[in-house]
């Protein structure tokens, strides 16, 4: 009797437990009614059309109104959606430290450039100490959509190795001319002396290598230094998308303006390598902050229809400051300028303070209501909007609501549910070797450069990269209009996987048949497919890094939405920092590193299969509405074709099949529960 009254107390049938309340105060997944914000529900009853939606609880009750739960639906049109003055401004100032972003990510390439070096008194005329290994390829800006900044990788000037690995060199603004190649015991005396003189190619007349002469046994401290950003990204993504989940994307974002402000005016008065890559590493944990919150608050301002564009408009932002790096180093000449001059811009942000509001949609998520509330009497004084166009009464509803405890969640969590943690892991894994391979990629083509002229000069390297990235972004903005965010992921990751295996498979046969002399191939033949590879090798990696990111932010929910960009920008980290790595054992298993990552492809292909199409989708707010986010069919069903399987508001309560059972007495010998007989 006790257990029937509870139940009849919950408002369900008979047979039928009410459902727990999950952590975070979002509507159980077993309720069809409160599985998805938008649409009609299904009832609690017993039968399966679809019903309106349900009254909303009382204040106090175990969930609050699903009205303020459907942001999309009823928060965001109440605050005009994109339309609003208020709201435009906000999109506008996400976009504007893309650009300062895009100058600390592509920064390796310049303070950190190997140059050419010769024994201080020699001369100009005298022979160089080998060229170094010369970093260039720029992969593009992830915390934008695109990749985190792309370690650059050495290229092999003359066939043998000098004391420092294989590299090419051009002829900077003051550098030497490039003499000819060196033999072995000429690169092993020039580096017995004490002193060097260098010719730099990236418009500076000092770097860090030539302030701290890091050449020949100091070489490795290079790719040292390299390590740093990187894995201060790598740190700062993962930790700091727990806290912005915890505490709040505002926060997180002017604490990390404060402290990359600190470490990285510091970074430019560093006395020795050890304190330059330590400052380094805290300058990119600070980055990371600032591009993850940027990030998110940009996706959670946008309608469904505007999401995709917006953060392509920030990418394209993010390249235009990769464009704009090698005129900023021209224009400083010195890297301690440089580094001051690229964050610097940073001080406008200390702006946000009081320009920026914190998210409005996490707020919602997390049931801080009273805040919720100032805000949206904020966005509406803003907008000059009058009251009376609440039509569908969110601040009623929002009157309702302000007693109740804010709950929030750690993306922890997501290690409890069955198909959230499963989209986050292949979503890490495509970010991982998207990024990954585009190193190889690129690697592939700078092994050429001794036969194509055009590659030979620093920025010829640095702009084709620049330009692949931004053809990249162009392609995907219409492969996702037309297929879709699983599609256009799908074509990108088909075409890296169809460059790697032909650039392993085929060129190693091309490069059989040449040896013959009358199979009338050249190494020509073989060069010129190696680079068409790579280049849509680099083309496709690239997008698919950038999907990936921005389709993990999508199918999050807002309540861990951080925690999850961070796990993905984290793996692209990981993917990225393989490229120090091999360069740092002077390219030794640069081949197996390819054909892991070519094989990691067509896993990907396979697992990209099991994602949910979000387009046009409503953003998920819980955990429960982020589980509900299932698989769709890759291509739409026919007209008057059944689906497999029924959707949530076809699905009916089987709980009446037990009166059914009861029933059963009257039926026809042998007749089943559906008046069936069998054969």
């Amino acid at each position: 009797m006790a257990i029937d009254r509870r139940r009849e107390a919950a408002g369900g049938g008979p047979g039928r437990l009410p459902p727990a309340a999950e952590e975070n105060g979002a509507l159980p997944p077993g309720d069809a009614a409160a599985s998805a914000p938008l649409g009609g529900r299904a009832g609690p009853g017993g039968g399966g059309d679809i019903q309106p939606l349900p009254a909303p609880h009382a204040a106090g009750g175990p969930h609050p109104s699903l009205l303020l739960l459907d942001y999309d639906g009823s928060v965001l049109p109440f605050l005009g959606g994109l339309g609003g003055g208020y709201q435009k401004t906000l999109v506008l100032l996400t976009w504007i430290p893309a650009l300062f972003i895009g100058f600390s990510q592509f920064s390796d390439s310049f303070l950190l450039d190997q140059p050419n070096f010769w024994c201080r008194g020699a001369g100009k005329g005298a022979e160089s100490a080998g060229v170094t290994a010369t970093g260039r390829w720029g992969g593009g800006d992830l915390a934008n959509g695109t990749s985190p900044p792309t370690t650059l990788f050495p290229t092999a000037a003359w066939g043998t190795a000098g004391p420092l690995g294989n590299g090419s060199g051009a002829d900077g603004g003051e550098a030497p001319p490039l003499p000819s190649p060196p033999d072995k015991g000429d690169n092993a005396s020039n580096c017995d002396c004490h002193a060097w003189d260098y010719g730099i190619r990236t418009g500076l007349v000092q770097n860090v290598v030539s302030k701290w002469d890091l050449v020949c046994d100091n070489a490795w401290k290079v790719h040292v230094a390299k390590f740093s950003l990187l894995v201060g990204l790598i740190f700062g993504y993962l930790i700091t998308g727990c806290i912005a989940d915890w505490f709040g994307r505002r926060p997180v974002l002017l604490f990390s303006i404060i402290f990359i402000l600190i470490f990285g005016l510091t970074v430019a008065l560093s006395v020795n390598v050890t304190m330059f890559s330590t400052l380094r590493f805290f300058e990119g944990f600070c980055l990371a902050g600032v591009t993850l919150t940027l990030y998110a608050l940009r996706i959670e301002l946008c309608p469904p229809g505007k999401r995709f564009m917006i953060t392509m408009v920030a990418s394209l932002v993010a390249t235009a400051g990769q464009l704009l790096m090698p005129g900023l180093a021209a224009l400083c000449r010195d890297w301690q300028v440089l580094q001051a001059f690229i964050i610097c811009p940073f001080l406008l942000m200390l702006l946000y303070w009081s320009i920026f509001p914190e998210s409005l949609r996490w707020l919602m998520a997390t049931h801080q209501f009273e805040s919720a509330k100032k805000l949206i009497l904020h966005f509406t004084q803003k907008n000059r909007m009058n009251p009376e166009s609440d039509i569908k009464g969110v601040m009623p509803e929002l009157e309702k609501e302000l007693s109740r405890r804010p709950r929030k969640v750690c993306i922890v969590k997501v290690v409890g549910t069955r198909n959230l943690w499963k989209n986050i892991v292949v979503l890490c894994v495509n970010s991982l070797t998207g990024f990954g391979i585009h190193h190889c990629f690129a690697r592939s083509m700078m092994g050429h450069e001794v036969k194509v002229p055009l590659l030979e000069d620093f920025y010829a390297d640095y702009y084709t990269a620049a330009g692949i990235a931004l053809a990249s972004c162009l392609a995907m903005c219409l492969a996702v209009r037309v297929l879709g965010r699983r599609g256009g992921l799908l074509l990108f990751m088909i075409l890296t996987a169809l460059a790697s295996l032909l650039q392993l498979g085929l060129l190693n046969l091309i490069g059989k048949y040449s040896q013959h002399p009358d199979s009338g191939m050249s190494d020509k033949v073989k060069d010129k497919f190696s680079i068409t590879f790579s280049i849509v090798g680099m083309f496709a990696s690239h997008a698919v890094g950038s999907l990936s990111v921005f389709f993990c932010a999508e199918i999050t929910p807002t309540v861990i939405r951080c925690g999850g960009l961070g796990l993905v920008l984290a793996s692209a980290g990981f993917g990225m920092l393989t490229a120090p790595i091999i360069e740092l054992h002077n390219q030794k298993g640069y081949f197996l590193h390819h054909v892991i990552f070519a094989c990691c492809t067509l896993i990907c292909i396979i697992c990209l299969l099991l994602l949910p199409e979000s387009r046009g989708q409503s953003l998920p707010e819980s955990i429960p509405d982020g589980e509900h986010y299932t698989r769709q069919p890759l291509l739409p069903p026919r007209r008057g074709e059944q689906p497999l399987l029924p959707t949530h508001a076809e699905l009916k309560d089987y709980s009446g099949l037990h009166d059914a059972a009861a029933a059963g007495d009257g039926l026809p010998d042998g007749a089943t529960a559906n008046g069936g007989r069998p054969m």
